[in-house]
């Protein structure tokens, strides 16, 4: 079974490769200091920031092994990974140096990043009618549209939620193990082997950063893990969907997506710039409210499963 070898060769990877890492990144000080002033720095000790290297390693060397695809369209998925990896790790090293990066470029290069997916075939092209079972071919304008802003979007509410040790890890892997089901269940073999690595990767990278965590992915492996999330769905959930089943990855990806929409209404009403940090996530309010982490953890990803078990029910509907 190739899905279980993709599995192994991702989760052994960044098992291995994330105790190296962390050492390196002692050593270069590229950790994540704790700061007193903040209400969103929960850890009290400085924590490595260069797990999200692991990530993509762990699921480039399984996707390059075990994926059956065209040339092409593997070569834009791993530029456009490289892309929004490179950009998050310049994004962490200011965040590092106690600067603050720039939205817009950081916002360009995710953008040129969905594009060069979009270009290679993997878009938002339409969905059936559940009436007369015709399939609905949206104008290349809105494909494009959609799937930029599809991309774009799961990569940046994957990225918010990377707020409390374990928390993004944890959700990209409960969305990563529903969106592979969900791919099995259409025959959907590529998409499965994508979203098995990426559970592998998440898996062995929680062994390190449940609570209290020994190491972050920082902004570069939560994009990056959002980036491939959004992918897999386009390529699989979202591929011949009909109308009702286009709620799949959106129930998948349910908690931080909601989250986030709720975050930035609030941010806009305050008059708040929509990529300005703050304590607005669920987490922080969970926290306020006097639960604990590991108590927040626990109760963000029951309802993640929850979510992600009600989507996998609407796949599986006869509609």
């Amino acid at each position: 079974m190739p899905y279980i070898a993709a599995f192994i060769v991702s989760f052994v990877f960044v098992l291995i490769t994330i105790p190296l890492l962390r050492k390196w990144a002692i050593r270069l000080d590229f950790v994540d200091k704790p700061r007193p002033d903040s209400e969103r720095k929960l850890h009290r000790e400085p924590i490595p920031l260069m797990a999200g290297i692991a990530l993509f390693g762990g699921f480039a060397i399984s996707y390059i092994l075990f994926m059956d695809a065209g040339l092409w369209k593997m070569t834009a998925v791993m530029v456009g990974s490289l892309l929004v990896l490179g950009i998050g790790l310049i994004d962490d090293w200011y965040k590092v140096s106690r600067r603050e990066f720039p939205a817009l470029p950081k916002m360009i290069v995710q953008l040129g990043a969905a594009l060069i997916i979009y270009m290679a075939g993997i878009r938002f092209s339409g969905f059936s009618n559940p009436f007369n079972d015709q399939y609905i071919l949206l104008p290349d304008w809105l494909q494009l549209v959609l799937t930029l802003l599809w991309i774009f979007g799961v990569t940046t509410v994957i990225n918010f939620s990377d707020g409390m040790d374990g928390l993004a890890g944890s959700l990209a892997t409960i969305s990563a193990v529903t969106l592979f089901i969900v791919a099995m269940t259409q025959g959907q073999g590529g998409s499965a082997v994508m979203a098995i690595s990426l559970v592998g990767v998440g898996l062995a990278y929680l062994r390190y950063n449940k609570p209290p965590a020994k190491v972050y992915m920082g902004d570069s492996g939560a994009t990056f893990l959002g980036f491939v999330l959004a992918i897999i769905a386009l390529d699989g959930a979202f591929k011949q969907a009909t109308l009702l089943s286009l709620f799949v990855p959106i129930l998948a990806l349910g908690v931080p997506i909601f989250d986030n929409i709720f975050v930035v209404i609030k941010r806009m009403m305050n008059g708040k710039p929509i990529y300005e940090a703050d304590a607005t996530q669920i987490h922080y309010r969970l926290l306020s409210s006097g639960l604990n982490q590991q108590q927040v953890l626990l109760v963000l990803c029951l309802i993640s499963v929850c979510l992600s078990l009600s989507s996998i029910i609407l796949i599986l509907l006869p509609v």
